[in-house]
């Protein structure tokens, strides 16, 4: 009984958060508008930022809560998963995805370099204060180049008062579910005897990227698949500088011992699989099939450590 009320905690306060951060990144995006900030700039800052809310929302609770292993593997997790199923079922339902935009000029080498800073970083099983400083001025740089590329003249909306307090109001929901997220968590893990890496990995990672998957499924049946791709280069960035640089000065990460033996290298062959896949500037459905298949194959691996 005690497991079905923490399942039902999980999945409910996973709901919440993910919910709410779909309003606080909504409510974002009028009040940017409403200030003069142009369109381009909210979806490649406020949006990326806004769909890998989760990840950081429930890495900060991980620390607070004193389970901060499970941050790593959410970020590498949350990586992995955007990739592999986020493009993987967008290229599936759209047939092929088409970039009508160079990603390998500025945006590609940005998501190859935190890809391997992260990689070196961890190389030592630790992560530490000047780390943590160098990720988010690396994260600032990703700003600053995402923020100098284009500027739109728009015409501002009326800033209205119920945006801000949707703001608030959503902020405060995304931590109370981020919260309970990771209190299920703990106890789903110890009453199943469940690795905590394994659900953080899986289950974490893919409940935390389903904003990805609603974003870019959403825009591959508007016609306009190509979002998928800034969307996914967008959030992995985000959670490899954001998401790992601000648990880990709040306090320190556990980095667990599997890591470098096989989710670590595996994000990073993936990065790189990205890559080379990007040159030709689409995706075809078949190549979407390979990157799910790729996907069933990452958690069938990490499932015969899942004790």
């Amino acid at each position: 009984m005690d497991l079905l009320v923490n399942i039902l905690i999980f999945v409910v306060s996973l709901a919440a958060l993910l919910k709410a951060s779909d309003f606080f990144v909504e409510a974002a995006e009028r009040i940017g508008l409403s200030i003069g900030i142009s369109p381009f700039i909210i979806g490649v800052t406020i949006v990326a930022f806004g769909t890998s809310l989760p990840e950081l929302a429930t890495s900060m609770a991980a620390v607070f809560a004193g389970s901060s292993e499970i941050v790593i593997g959410n970020v590498i997790g949350s990586n992995i998963t955007n990739i592999l199923l986020v493009l993987g079922l967008t290229a599936i339902v759209a047939k092929k995805i088409v970039m009508d935009f160079d990603i390998m000029d500025i945006e590609m080498p940005l998501l190859l370099a935190s890809a391997f800073f992260l990689y070196f970083v961890l190389a030592d099983n630790q992560v530490t204060v000047m780390e943590s400083i160098l990720f988010l001025v690396a994260l600032v740089v990703f700003l600053l180049n995402s923020f100098g590329q284009r500027v739109d003249d728009v015409e501002k909306p009326k800033f209205q008062i119920k945006d801000l307090i949707i703001l608030l109001i959503s902020g405060v929901v995304v931590y109370f579910g981020a919260y309970y997220t990771i209190f299920a968590i703990e106890r789903i893990s110890l009453q199943l005897g469940v690795n905590r890496d394994f659900i953080a990995l899986s289950v974490l990672a893919l409940g935390t990227s389903l904003p990805e998957v609603v974003v870019s499924i959403a825009a591959a049946r508007k016609g306009k698949p190509g979002i998928a791709v800034g969307n996914v280069l967008g959030s992995n960035i985000f959670n490899t500088y954001a998401v790992v640089g601000i648990p880990s000065l709040i306090g320190d990460l556990v980095i667990p011992e599997s890591t470098n033996d096989f989710s670590l290298p595996f994000m990073m062959a993936i990065t790189i699989m990205f890559a080379v896949g990007c040159i030709s500037k689409k995706l075809s459905r078949w190549e979407g099939v390979m990157l799910v298949i790729f996907y069933v194959y990452f958690i069938f691996t990490l499932s015969k450590d899942m004790f």
